[in-house]
């Protein structure tokens, strides 16, 4: 579950929408983006670490360990039982972005092991598996989508879903520049070195996909159904990006390159948090338009996790930020999209569950 979302797809059957459906529909529907619900609740267990919400954030974040295991004991096996399917989706271009939620959902775990459980080792073991996803699905997923035949137009094959590959590569900065500071020489300067790569390599990634996204936006015609929730990654891409910059500016003192470039990486960590910040009201607008204007049903969807996570992404990252560069002018950010995250979060997990017990009663 957007965090990190499946474009919805008119042509194909409705997919199940929660972990109880696929035993009751099959494994084969499955979407490859499910894993968006342990991004969602494991940035808001991190950003309730951060302002002062300590046994919320390690009930969320054993919450989040138990839906981690539960999500890729399916995606397993769905992968042994519908190879053809599995394997055929990362090369679909409204499905296969999606499975770079399993590398952002890594990431997010193992920061919350390193942050609110001091757990350096589990922390290595899901860095080092992110590390193996991240490049086992970039060039498998692009090199796929770059060589395939048949290709979609512009406005049918590309939504904010690709902007996971983002937060995707973010999420190992993020991760990175967490367990840099517990690492000795030499290790420590490699660790920071990875971290700064990946953010930089993430916001040139967002330059090319945002492009395409806002062009997708102004000249063709959007219907309700097209406004996915998934949108909402275009300002939780820019919010990881920032919370990835501020980490960085705090290694600063323990790696001198660092040092040499930290006028530049606080110029970056503004810049994408000012881009992250000028997409909310656009996305607030576009939202009333959509279910207000257009009246577009509001009702669960697994997709609605992508727009939880960049609210709690907001959050965390804002309140880095104020630490990292001593900006208490904009202190009352994140408790104020705090609570909107944990609403937002507490109303996807209620229509989960309501979900799952409709389909229990069928």
């Amino acid at each position: 579950m957007s965090t990190a979302p499946d474009p919805p797809q008119p042509s194909t059957p409705a997919e199940p929408a929660g972990a109880g459906g696929f035993a009751l529909a099959g494994l084969a529907g499955m979407s490859p983006a499910y894993f968006g619900m342990v991004m969602a609740t494991g940035i808001v267990s991190l950003a309730c670490h951060k302002l002062g919400l300590p046994r919320l954030a390690q009930a969320l974040f054993q919450l989040n360990v138990v839906v981690y295991a539960v999500l890729w004991l399916l995606t397993l096996a769905r992968a042994a039982r519908h190879p053809q399917r599995f394997f055929g989706d990362m090369i679909d271009h409204l499905r296969g972005p999606g499975f770079f939620t399993t590398v952002a959902a890594t990431g997010v775990l193992g920061s919350q092991f390193v942050m609110l459980a001091g757990d350096d080792g589990v922390g290595t073991l899901l860095w080092g598996l992110a590390i193996v996803l991240w490049i086992g699905l970039t060039y498998t997923v692009f090199a796929g989508l770059t060589v395939k035949a048949h290709k979609p137009t512009l406005d049918k094959g590309i939504s904010g879903a690709w902007l996971l590959a983002i937060v995707a590569t973010q999420s190992i900065a993020v991760l990175s520049a967490a367990l840099a500071p517990h690492l000795g020489q030499p290790g420590r300067l490699e660790m920071n070195f990875l971290a700064l790569s990946m953010w930089l390599w993430g916001g040139m990634l967002y330059i090319w996909m945002m492009s395409l996204i806002f062009f997708r936006y102004t000249f063709f015609p959007l219907a309700p159904g097209d406004l996915s929730p998934p949108y909402w990654i275009n300002m939780g891409a820019m919010a990881i990006s920032t919370l990835a910059g501020s980490l960085l500016i705090v290694n600063s003192p323990h790696a001198p390159f660092l040092t040499s470039m930290l006028p530049f990486i606080k110029g970056f960590t503004v810049f994408y948090w000012a881009t992250g910040t000028w997409w909310i009201p656009m996305l607030l607008i576009l939202g009333v338009w959509r279910h207000v204007y257009r009246r577009f049903p509001l009702r669960y969807d697994p997709l609605y996790w992508g727009a939880v996570f960049p609210l709690g992404m907001y959050a965390a990252s804002t309140d880095q930020m104020i630490q990292a560069m001593a900006l208490p002018f904009i202190g009352f950010l994140p408790p104020v999209f705090l609570g909107i995250a944990l609403l937002a979060w507490t109303a996807a997990f209620v229509g989960l569950l309501h979900d799952l017990l409709r389909r229990a009663r069928r």
